[in-house]
């Protein structure tokens, strides 16, 4: 089983690659004006947002629901062939991507926690990491035309549908695990935990679309940007491996840690935009800020919520779905009108988020 999850792992955090780095170049390189390159991928994380809302309506993710977004992701990166040229159709098969996708990753996860451990977690998850950062330095090399990259996105997503199939089958021979028909995600109830899930990932709005811009107005060049990136990177990959022991202490108070190191990461992004040993230092944060976060937040909801599926849909959802369009939209605000103020604002977005878990600490349900 670990083996096929981190093949699934790979390659789905590969599309993710592909999508994010190379499909908006691709687009704007055939003629698609900001705006509609802006729509069109506004669309993915408000729906990934939504998805979850339908199935508190009784719907349920099974292994049912689970084949079917196999076969929707596969149809989707062949429509983008069809429709890469026309707005309306690319705006569909966009959509039609991220219905499945928000739905094959939550399924997953539940597997990986029930069937390896929050312990081995991280182990399993790297090889994500590893599949984003590999395939942008190989399709950097070969991306002669748009049909390039959709050629990668096809392969990627054929594969990694194969590997999650053969997880699925491969959990059905172990054991069946009944998935609850009640929902015990209360949103309401929770909302404090719900809202700072939320807060951490706008924090990020900055990091993630204007790092590299916010760097090299201030004078630093293109390559040592890309070395501040990659570096972010590796220490992500190394807590993934080595997070395990951190994940069998009391994981709010884990989440508490990694979400105040956040507000120390943008604060010091801040003050000290052009000071390479401190800016390394920051990238060092991520594997807090970003790796140990993660891992610590869908374990919380993995045994805080019976209908775990529904619980790490509504993480997707709300925090990189919610969470990664508004703090975006945020995000662009800020750095038009007042440049200098991006990352401190990111590093009170990030305060407010630990002051709300503080005050969901004290609640008697907090505990998992």
């Amino acid at each position: 089983m670990f083996s096929l999850l981190s093949i699934f792992y790979y390659f789905y955090f590969s599309i993710v690659g592909i999508y994010i780095i190379f499909m908006p170049k691709v687009l704007s390189d055939i003629g698609y004006s900001a705006s509609e390159i802006g729509i069109i991928f506004a669309a993915s994380p408000l729906i990934r947002f939504i998805l979850p809302f339908l199935f508190m309506r009784g719907l349920r993710l099974d292994a049912n629901i689970f084949r079917i977004a196999l076969l929707l992701v596969i149809a989707a990166a062949f429509s983008f062939y069809h429709s890469i040229d026309s707005f309306y159709l690319l705006l569909a098969s966009n959509i039609a991507l991220g219905i499945a996708l928000s739905l094959i990753l939550p399924y997953v996860e539940v597997i990986a926690l029930d069937a390896i451990g929050k312990e081995r977690y991280g182990k399993v998850r790297l090889f994500g990491s590893l599949g984003f950062i590999i395939v942008a330095l190989v399709l950097v090399k070969f991306l002669s035309s748009p049909y390039v990259a959709l050629d990668f996105l096809l392969a990627m997503v054929v594969v990694m549908s194969i590997s999650a199939f053969l997880v699925q089958k491969e959990l059905h021979k172990r054991e069946h695990i009944e998935l609850p028909k009640t929902n015990d995600v209360l949103l309401l109830r929770d909302y404090k935990l719900w809202l700072a899930l939320l807060l951490m990932q706008m924090s990020f709005g900055s990091f993630y679309n204007f790092f590299t811009i916010y760097e090299t107005d201030h004078g630093l060049s293109m390559d040592m940007t890309i070395y501040l990136w990659s570096f972010g990177v590796l220490v992500e990959v190394a807590m993934l491996y080595g997070q395990g022991r951190f994940l069998q202490k009391n994981l709010l108070h884990v989440l508490e840690f990694t979400v105040a190191a956040t507000v120390v990461r943008w604060f010091l992004v801040y003050a000290f935009a052009t000071n390479l040993a401190v800016l390394f230092f920051s990238q060092a944060l991520h594997a807090l800020s970003f790796a140990l976060f993660h891992s610590a937040a869908i374990a919380y909801l993995y045994q805080k919520y019976k209908n775990r599926s529904l619980a790490q849909q509504f993480f997707s959802g709300i925090t990189y779905g919610l969470g990664g369009l508004s703090g975006a939209l945020l995000a662009g605000y800020i750095y038009e009108y007042y440049p200098s103020l991006l990352f401190l604002s990111s590093s009170f977005i990030a305060l407010l988020s630990f002051v709300m878990l503080k005050w969901y600490e004290r609640e008697p349900h907090a505990v998992a």
